[in-house]
């Protein structure tokens, strides 16, 4: 008689450390990618920094989510366009990327910097004048990226509020497969308006600009804006919102750095690249559907299998970051994987590095004797999504 198979281990993982990767990590990096129970079946999840760039960069690893297989929450409906640019293949993939790209090149990142840092100064003023303790989360980090894409992109300020709660919805693990689906709509409802008034009417910002070019041109469906549109918002919101709420708490827990960060200001370049790569908040959300029979590290990874990326793996592997545990503003992070990697590296990764140089380095200036106003025991992390990230941070100058 057969021996039973051994039940497959439940994805996702459990933290024992709200400030460490899901402990099976550190053992799966030692084996190769084993599969796990998902919500809906099963998939292959890699662990390992080799292995995850490989799946990265390896056209056998699809992004369409339409592929048999492919690790998905919500069916989404397969209309032409009405899907991101960041689920589909190339060359769709590569044709829109490369229309979006022109939006976020190093230039312009640059020349939205004066932007940026005036808007951290109106965010900081108001944190000086508002009340103390404060809430870092709601008055600063979740504020500021939402109010950069949203000039970027021309939404409306008076809109930000919704925004906010509907991406949050979108990208929950907790909400159920309806109340993600009516957030998706809404949010493509309100862009599908906002695109068509800019394109009769277009202004000084991104959407007008992708209308002008290439909606006009007929290069770019009118759909298709207001996928990219809502990809940018979404993405550019959500995540470094949190990765700036995460680094406060990082440096605040740790005074040796941050008082070099405040002696030598040009640290904090680098000193970002260590936070992506120490928190990778993207929690293993990069997923791939296999459309051919792959052997990675050791697993035989058929057609039609599922994978699931783990970036926090990844970026705290000991072979690529030794004692990846620990925060180190004067490590060498290149080569981290928190932004992605090949051709869907994250368009925005350079706009992100900015905003958080700035605010961070705003921050810390403005208020000099800033601290948590609890227990860092007490602060409480956002577990049940896919973006890791804090509920709230109290801190008192």
């Amino acid at each position: 008689m057969a021996e039973p198979c051994e039940p497959l281990p439940t994805w996702p993982m459990p933290r024992s450390c709200p400030y460490a990767p899901p402990d099976a990590y550190a053992g799966l990096r030692k084996e190769p990618p084993l599969k796990v129970r998902i919500r809906g079946g099963e998939a292959w999840l890699v662990t390992r920094h080799a292995d995850v760039r490989q799946v990265l960069n390896d056209n056998r690893f699809s992004s369409d989510d339409q592929q048999p297989g492919f690790p998905i929450r919500i069916q989404l409906p397969p209309e032409p366009g009405v899907m991101s640019f960041s689920r589909m293949d190339d060359p769709e993939h590569g044709r829109l990327r490369r229309m979006a790209m022109t939006e976020f090149t190093a230039r312009r990142t640059r020349a939205l910097r004066p932007e940026v840092e005036l808007l951290v100064e109106q965010l900081l003023d108001e944190l000086a004048e508002g009340p103390n303790p404060v809430d870092l989360v709601k008055s600063y980090a979740l504020r500021l990226p939402s109010l950069v894409i949203a000039r970027m992109l021309g939404v409306p300020e008076d809109d930000e509020a919704d925004f906010a709660e509907q991406s949050q919805v979108i990208l929950s693990q907790e909400a159920s497969p309806e109340e993600t689906y009516a957030a998706f709509v809404e949010m493509s409802q309100f862009l599908d308006r906002l695109a068509a008034q800019r394109t009769a009417d277009p202004q000084d910002d991104l959407i007008s600009r992708l209308a002008t070019r290439y909606v006009a041109t007929g290069e770019l469906t009118h759909q298709e804006l207001v996928a990219m549109a809502r990809f940018f918002l979404v993405a550019g919101h959500e995540t470094t919102a949190h990765q700036i709420s995460l680094s406060v708490l990082s440096l605040l827990r740790d005074p040796a750095q941050l008082a070099e960060l405040r002696a030598d200001p040009a640290l904090f370049k680098p000193a970002v690249e260590e936070l992506l790569r120490y928190w990778s908040i993207s929690q293993d959300n990069q997923v791939r559907a296999a459309v051919a029979d792959v052997d990675l590290g050791g697993a035989p990874i058929r057609k039609g299998d599922g994978v699931i990326v783990a970036i926090p793996g990844a970026n705290h592997d000991e072979s690529v970051y030794p004692d990846a545990g620990r925060l180190d503003i004067h490590r060498n992070a290149s080569g981290h994987l928190a932004f992605g990697f090949g051709a869907h590296l994250c368009p925005g990764a350079s706009l992100a590095r900015m905003e958080l140089e700035v605010c961070l380095s705003g921050l810390f200036a403005r208020f000099p004797t800033l601290r948590l106003a609890v227990p860092s025991e007490d602060v409480r992390f956002r577990e049940n999504t896919i973006v890791y990230g804090l509920e709230e941070l109290p801190v008192t100058w």
